[in-house]
């Protein structure tokens, strides 16, 4: 039974990070129907499940690549303004950020120092802040 599935799968395209992507949207989806019992889940699942199998299954290695790709290039511009959000949000925790009321030069300052003086980069000149 291994063997013809084997045979089978020759030359096909297989299962890649889309296909992948698209089998655990499928699964959510169906819970959502099973949840809700709206049909638009249930449709979508359908949609879903069969263009990941189809995809799968496919011959045409260079589209089904192309598409991967594609969708690859989403995720990581998706996941880089993610974890560029995340460290802003990090670093707001830690630092405070104030003008330089001179040259108004943006300045980072860590919490929780206290009253200090700051000396601002650009212009040079001391000023005190709150941290």
């Amino acid at each position: 039974m291994k063997e013809k599935f084997y045979r089978f799968m020759q030359g096909r395209y297989g299962a890649d990070e889309l296909s992948k992507f698209l089998s655990g949207l499928a699964m959510v989806l169906i819970i959502l129907n099973l949840i809700t019992r709206n049909s638009i889940f249930n449709l979508l699942f359908w949609v879903c499940l069969i263009y990941s199998y189809f995809r799968m299954f496919s011959k045409n290695h260079s589209a089904r690549y192309a598409e991967n790709q594609k969708f690859l290039g989403l995720k990581n511009k998706w996941m880089y303004k993610w974890e560029n959000h995340k460290r802003l949000r990090e670093q707001k925790k830690i630092y405070r950020i104030y003008s330089c009321p001179y040259c108004k030069q943006k300045i980072r300052i860590p919490k929780g120092k206290g009253t200090i003086i700051v000396t601002c980069p650009k212009c040079k000149q001391e000023f005190g802040k709150r941290s």
